[in-house]
């Protein structure tokens, strides 16, 4: 397999059922929805034992991310590649129809809560469509602690514990690790950690249809994870970028992962020479050109350029808003 030369990636979305899942995915991606399943998230970049992402098209079609780090190391992700076994990052589409239990993920340093193999979870939503009930709950309110959290848990009055505010599309919302939060009438796209950590602090109270029981808490384990700093979380300012103020702006740059959006409807460079970046079309279509190939790359369209593609073109054919995401080579 390593004779062939990588090109830029796209995979096959992975489905997942979530009881909190609607069928909005369907119009948003190409492959269609198992059928009558509520489905709550696309994981379109997974590096994971049991749902490893398998490439859809060309000379790799069939290959998963997992071999072509272990095959092409150098060549996918450049002058990361002594850093990194396993990609690093997990993105996802997530169809929020109905409210996701009130959770948290522990940050990275919190080894005794974290699975061997696995890391804390910062992840960051870029809100794709909303409807009238649309919510996302973020941090707590001020004056919160372990104690009145904990009788607000009992009395089923956590709400009155949660910062909240009425999401739009475009919005930006960056959830540190330790930060509790749920959201609801949501359409979203994720970027976070490779890990799928997570800690139940509530769930509403409702029967999961498929096991006729309550879903499992973690209330001791979630408590431990909470920052209790992080409170009142609002949608992230937009950094305009210097060279292409009116056009590109940077969303995220954490120790994990860098975000940019970019919307316009002339061509623009996209990639980065001996790093790997990942692309994600949220809105439009166009062309990605690389050498002397094309490759349609229209809505819910996302694709991997390895670090040997290095910087390449996107041609817009109409207005375009397109996600870039690179890894920092080094993480404060």
């Amino acid at each position: 397999m390593s004779n062939i030369p990588l090109y830029p990636l796209q995979f096959k979305p992975i489905y997942q059922y979530r009881l909190w899942g609607g069928r909005k995915l369907e119009r948003l991606l190409s492959k269609p929805l198992p059928k009558d399943k509520p489905i709550g998230e696309a994981w379109i970049l997974s590096d994971r034992k049991n749902h490893a992402s398998k490439v859809k098209k060309g000379d790799l079609k069939g290959y998963t991310i997992t071999q072509l780090m272990e095959e092409y190391p150098n060549e996918l992700m450049g002058r990361l590649a002594n850093r990194f076994t396993r990609f690093p990052l997990l993105l996802k589409f997530l169809d929020c129809k109905e409210v996701l239990s009130v959770q948290v993920h522990p940050s990275d340093n919190q080894k005794a809560y974290i699975p061997k193999g696995e890391t804390g979870k910062t992840e960051a939503w870029v809100v794709l469509q909303t409807t009238k009930e649309s919510r996302i709950y973020a941090g707590l309110k001020d004056g919160t602690n372990e104690q009145n959290l904990r009788k607000a848990i009992e009395n089923d009055c956590i709400v009155k514990k949660l910062h909240s505010f009425v999401p739009k599309s475009g919005d930006a919302i960056f959830i540190q690790s330790g930060t509790v939060h749920t959201l609801v009438g949501t359409v979203v796209f994720e970027i976070q950690e490779n890990s799928d950590v997570t800690f139940r602090l509530y769930d509403w109270n409702r029967i999961d249809p498929k096991a006729g029981k309550p879903r499992k808490l973690q209330v001791d384990d979630a408590i431990a994870s909470i920052d209790f700093e992080q409170v009142g979380i609002c949608p992230i300012e937009p950094l305009p970028d210097p060279k292409t103020p009116d056009t590109k702006e940077q969303l995220f740059n954490c120790r994990y992962f860098l975000v940019w959006r970019t919307t316009g409807d002339l061509p623009f460079k996209v990639g980065k020479t001996n790093e790997p970046r990942v692309l994600v079309c949220l809105d439009g279509k166009g062309k990605l050109n690389y050498l002397e190939t094309s490759y349609p790359m229209n809505k819910g369209d996302v694709f991997l350029l390895p670090a040997s593609v290095g910087e390449c073109m996107y041609e817009p054919e109409e207005t375009v808003t397109l996600l870039e995401i690179a890894i920092p080579r080094n993480p404060s």
